[in-house]
């Protein structure tokens, strides 16, 4: 096996495979820390780390000239479980802390997990689509994962409310969103002029104003931002043509 890795000069130990790695590392703790402590404020945070990792092992990348096709696989291998399942699970374990329905049987709680395998199908689109290095078709996986970690800590802090049906409802409206047809601007700039970037400023400016009025709220109010933002500049560019 050495001798066929050397041949084939596979470098497992790079700058950002190690940042990828610490990104799955990060998702899986947060999966330990909702199936055994119930801790939903550190799975959220520790997804928010995942993202960070996520952000800069392609940076890195990029910067040291390093791109691989390891490094792609590991990428999404690491994006499935932090951006994938962790969400399916922190959903699935939401259903315990909602009231009771009379109209929802017990097994509807694993819809839930229909996260995981539209994430699935988000990933592995995303690595064959090339339409998708300046935008994304579908919701990224990680802001899908950011939306749904968020509601889970702030439902379990006793800040919002969500009963069973919005609960199932909301992680089939986002699994769809995964693999939605909708055209959804990336925060990549080219440069650093206005030009071009004008949408990417603009929604920075209004995230950063968001997190200041509502803090732990702006985060769920973000990803809808993105989402309707995206939607609507999609609409337009479709009438268009």
């Amino acid at each position: 096996m050495g001798f066929i890795l050397q041949k084939m000069k596979i470098r497992l130990f790079t700058i950002p495979n190690m940042l990828t790695l610490g990104n799955l590392i990060c998702g899986s703790s947060a999966v330990v820390a909702l199936l055994m402590h119930a801790d939903f404020e550190l799975a959220f945070w520790l997804v928010v780390a995942s993202a960070v990792f996520d952000f800069f092992d392609g940076f890195a990348a990029r910067l040291l000239k390093s791109t691989s096709a390891i490094g792609v696989e590991l990428d999404s291998l690491a994006d499935m479980v932090s951006f994938g399942l962790v969400p399916a699970i922190a959903m699935f374990c939401l259903w315990d802390l909602a009231p009771a329905s009379a109209t929802l049987p017990e097994w509807a709680r694993y819809l839930t997990l229909i996260i995981v395998a539209f994430s699935a199908l988000r990933l592995a689109k995303f690595n064959i689509d090339d339409t998708q290095t300046t935008e994304f078709c579908g919701l990224p996986t990680p802001a899908n994962g950011l939306f749904c970690l968020s509601l889970a800590m702030l439902m379990a802090a006793g800040e919002i409310t969500l009963c069973r049906w919005a609960i199932v409802t909301i992680s089939i409206g986002m699994a769809y969103m995964l693999i939605s047809p909708v055209r959804m601007f990336a925060l990549k700039f080219k440069g650093f002029g206005w030009q071009g970037n004008e949408i990417r400023y603009s929604f920075i400016a209004v995230c950063i104003l968001l997190i200041a009025l509502f803090t732990r709220y702006a985060v769920p109010a973000i990803i809808l931002l993105y989402m309707v933002v995206s939607a609507i500049r999609w609409a337009i560019n479709v009438s268009k043509k």
